[in-house]
């Protein structure tokens, strides 16, 4: 039976957890470049200055259109603020968890490390002790 190291359950799993985070970290960086560079848009107020004069009542108009919009993407972007929050913070538990279980993992390997080698030393002396009463009876 093969027995599985510590070290080297450590050592993988580290290396799968660097793994995985730097995915999430290049996820996140991602979306923060998409909200910021391709959304933010939305939320600047639109400037009358870059374009040509507009009768009132169309100029009414662009303006209630450009306030739906933006009270429509307002609400959107604050909730994906707060469903990027929200996963941050989920991003945070799991870490924290699988830090858990690796530690929990090895224990559990030190612990059977701890019994294997007392089975053995228990089976040692058993063997011992046969031999012995057989040198006795023998005797």
């Amino acid at each position: 039976m093969n027995a599985i190291r510590p070290e080297k359950i450590e050592a993988t799993e580290t290396e799968t957890v660097d793994n995985n985070l730097a995915a999430v970290s290049e996820v996140e960086a991602g979306i923060r470049d998409f909200v910021r560079n391709d959304i933010a848009y939305l939320r600047r107020p639109a400037s009358t200055t870059d374009a040509a004069p507009l009768d009132p009542s169309a100029e009414a108009t662009v303006t209630n259109v450009n306030s739906l919009i933006q009270r429509v993407a307002g609400t959107s972007l604050a909730e994906i603020e707060n469903l990027i929050s929200e996963l941050e913070s989920l991003r945070d538990l799991l870490h924290a968890e699988g830090q858990r279980v690796q530690r929990e993992i090895s224990g559990y390997a030190q612990l059977s490390q701890a019994a294997m080698k007392s089975t053995r030393m228990i089976a040692d002396n058993v063997a011992q002790w046969k031999r012995a009463a057989d040198g006795l009876r023998n005797s």
